[in-house]
C-alpha cells in the first residue's frame, strides 16, 4: 500500500509569472502533472496534493484528476506543508513524497526505490544523486553501514561536508510513523521554518534504519524554478521522448529539431521529418509521414496518411490513403475519409469530405459535407457565415465545382451536378445540373486601345511593351 503527498504550494518567485510555477508546462504537460501521473502510475492508492499560492488555479486545473488537495495558506516549511496533508492519509501505508516542480523523476526510479525500501525494512528512504559540485544541496552523511546519518544543508556544511557530491533530492518514501513523528519537528532556525529534514534524526532516535537510494543520472532529479531551469527540463523530456518513439520503431530524421508531447501516440514505420511539432492528444498510425514544419495538434491520422510540409492539423482527422498539404490547414471538425486530397492553401473547418474527394489549392471549405469524388476546382469558397450564424453548404457525389467558385450557404449542389466556373452560387443546384451564376460576357471594342491612349505618357514610362503595341497600332492605322 502506497499514498503519496506532492509538494506544490511554493510561489515560486522566480519563474517571474502570473501562472503558478507548477503549472508550468514541459512537452505539453504540466510539472505538476508528471508528479501526478506518476503517482497514478505508481498504483497510489490516495494522492494529495498540497497547495498554497495560486491554489485556485492549480486545484481547477486538477479538479479531475482524482487527487484530494490540502491547502498550506502560510509556507512555514516542508515539514509543515507534510503536516496539512497528515489528515487526509490513512495512517497505514507508507507514503512517498514528490514535488510538483520535478517532472524528470522516472517512473521506474519510483518503482526501484520502493522496492529498495520494502526490502529493507528502513523507516524512511531518501531518493539521492552524484553531482562532481553539489553546492547549493543538502549533503547526504552516511555512516561506517552505508545508512543515512545526517543530510546537512549547504549553510551548515563545514568545508569537508561540502566537499560530498550526493546530494538529497527532497524524494522520501516513509513508513506510517511519519505521520507522528512530524508533531515533533521544531522550528529553531534561522528561518523559523519547519524541514521535512529533521525527520531523519526522529527516526534514528527511534532505531529506526535511514538509507539513501542513489541513482546515477542527476538530471532525474532536477527542479525548474525560473525559465532557463524549464527550458532545460524540457530540453531533456524531449529528448527521452524522442528517444522513445525511435526505439518503439518511428523514424525521426533530426530528433533534434522535432517537438514531440507527452501525450502523443505514434504507430510504427511512421516517417517525422525535421522541424515537425506534434502536440495534445494527437494519435498517429503506422506508415504515417509527416512533413518538414508541420504542426499536429488534438488530432487523428490512420494508417498511411501522408501529411506534407508546412501543414498545420487542429482537433482534425484523416483517414488512411489521405493526404494533406504543402501549406494546407485542417481546423477543428475536418474529417478527411479515404483517398481524399487536400492540397496547398487549402482550409478545411468543421467539414467532412468523403471518399475520393479532392480540393486542389487555394479553397475554404466551412461547415460543410462534401460528397464522395467531388472536384473542387481553385479558389473555391463556401460562404458559411452571414454575420450572424454558420450555414451548411452540402454537396452530392460527383459534383464538379469550377475555380473561383462561391457557394452561398446554406446551399446545396446535387449529386453529379456542375457550377460554372467564377458562378456566385444562392440557390440549390439539381443534381445532373450545371449551375451558372455569373454576368454575361460583353466584349467592348477598342475600349482598352482608347484607354492607353489617353494616358499614352504615362504608359511610354510604365510599361515599355504596351507602349511598342500602342505606336504599332498607330503606324497601323495611318
Amino acid at each position: 500500500m502506497l499514498e503519496v503527498v506532492i509538494l506544490a504550494a511554493g510561489q515560486g518567485t522566480r519563474m517571474k509569472s502570473k501562472l503558478p510555477k507548477v503549472l508550468h508546462p514541459v512537452c505539453g504537460r504540466s510539472m505538476l502533472g508528471y508528479s501526478v501521473l506518476r503517482a497514478q502510475e505508481m498504483g497510489a492508492q490516495k494522492i494529495v496534493v498540497v497547495t498554497g499560492h495560486g491554489a485556485d488555479k492549480v486545484e481547477e486545473a486538477f479538479a479531475d484528476s482524482g487527487v484530494v488537495f490540502a491547502r498550506q495558506d502560510q509556507q512555514l516549511g516542508t515539514a509543515h506543508a507534510f503536516k496539512v496533508a497528515v489528515p487526509h492519509l490513512s495512517g497505514s501505508s507508507d507514503v512517498l513524497v514528490l514535488y510538483g516542480d520535478t517532472p524528470l523523476i522516472r517512473l521506474e526510479t519510483l518503482q526501484d526505490m520502493q522496492k529498495s525500501h520494502a526490502e529493507s525494512g528502513a523507516g524512511m528512504t531518501v531518493l539521492t544523486a552524484e553531482l562532481p559540485d553539489a553546492t547549493g544541496y543538502g549533503r547526504i552523511v552516511r555512516g561506517g553501514d552505508g545508512s543515512v546519518e545526517r543530510i546537512v544543508e549547504e549553510k551548515a556544511a563545514n568545508p569537508e561536508e561540502k566537499k560530498i557530491r550526493e546530494f538529497n533530492s527532497g524524494v522520501y518514501i516513509f513508513n506510517p510513523r511519519a505521520l507522528e513523528l512530524v508533531n515533533q519537528i521544531g522550528n529553531n532556525n534561522a528561518a523559523n521554518e519547519y524541514y521535512l529534514t529533521d525527520v531523519l534524526e526522529l527516526y534514528r532516535q527511534e532505531g529506526a534504519k535511514v538509507q539513501a537510494f542513489k541513482i546515477q543520472d542527476a538530471s532525474e532529479l532536477s527542479g525548474s524554478n525560473d525559465r532557463v531551469q524549464l527550458a532545460e527540463a524540457d530540453q531533456i523530456m524531449r529528448r527521452r521522448i524522442n528517444t522513445q518513439h525511435m526505439r518503439a520503431g518511428v523514424t525521426l530524421i533530426d530528433p533534434d529539431s522535432t517537438y514531440i508531447e507527452d501525450t502523443v501516440k505514434i504507430g510504427r514505420d511512421s516517417l517525422i521529418e525535421p522541424g515537425a511539432v506534434l502536440k495534445g492528444n494527437t494519435v498517429l498510425g503506422e506508415d504515417v509521414r509527416v512533413g518538414a514544419y508541420s504542426v499536429i495538434e488534438d488530432s487523428l491520422v490512420h494508417d498511411g496518411v501522408t501529411i506534407k510540409s508546412h501543414t498545420v492539423l487542429e482537433g482534425a482527422e484523416v483517414h488512411s490513403g489521405a493526404d494533406a498539404g504543402p501549406f494546407a490547414r485542417l481546423r477543428p471538425g475536418a474529417v478527411l475519409e479515404k483517398d481524399v486530397h487536400v492540397g496547398n492553401f487549402v482550409e478545411v473547418k468543421n467539414t467532412r469530405m468523403l471518399e475520393g474527394s479532392k480540393a486542389g489549392h487555394l479553397t475554404y471549405l466551412g461547415d460543410a459535407t462534401v460528397g464522395r469524388e467531388v472536384n473542387v476546382g481553385a479558389g473555391t469558397i463556401t460562404a458559411n457565415y452571414n454575420g450572424i450564424g454558420k450555414f451548411k453548404t452540402v454537396i452530392g457525389d460527383g459534383a464538379f465545382i469550377g475555380s473561383n467558385s462561391v457557394l452561398v450557404a446554406p446551399v446545396e449542389v446535387g449529386a453529379g451536378a456542375m457550377v460554372a466556373a467564377g458562378s456566385v452560387v444562392t440557390q440549390d443546384i439539381p443534381e445532373g445540373s450545371l449551375g451558372v451564376a455569373r454576368g454575361r460576357q460583353r466584349n467592348i471594342d477598342d475600349y482598352a486601345r482608347r484607354f492607353w491612349e489617353q494616358n499614352s505618357e504615362k504608359v511610354s514610362q510604365k510599361h515599355r511593351v504596351l507602349h511598342a503595341w500602342l505606336q504599332h497600332q498607330k503606324a497601323r492605322n495611318s
